[in-house]
């Protein structure tokens, strides 16, 4: 007795299975301060016990807005900024510090 597998459901079941997999690394992934409407360790049960109407609810109900208001500065920013330096403030390569450059030009020069 053959068993016949059809084409587009096989397909169908993947394409299921990798949303529910993208579902699940995105919220495990995702920071606990940016989850909206539930904790995080709710929306991860949701997903795992409910593959399919989780991962469309944590899309529209549990995920991170793409831009937030910052609380400090009223400034626009990604969820993944929140919590870090300004870019004023962001720590610099050595290569953007112009008071790096002069000493290594002295060093450089033998002026040490």
């Amino acid at each position: 007795m053959a068993y016949r597998v059809d084409m587009p459901s096989v397909i169908l079941g993947l394409a299921l299975l990798a949303f529910w997999l993208y579902c699940l690394f995105d919220v495990i992934t995702t920071p606990e301060e940016s989850v909206r409407n539930l904790p995080k360790i709710l929306w991860l049960i949701i997903v795992i016990v409910l593959p399919d109407i989780g991962g469309i609810a944590w899309f529209l109900l549990g995920r991170p807005r793409t831009m937030t208001i910052d609380q400090v500065g009223d400034q626009i920013v990604h969820p993944s900024q929140l919590g870090r330096p300004s870019p004023g403030g962001a720590p610099r390569g050595p290569d953007d510090d112009p008071e790096f450059l002069r000493s290594l030009n002295r060093r450089i020069r033998g002026d040490d």
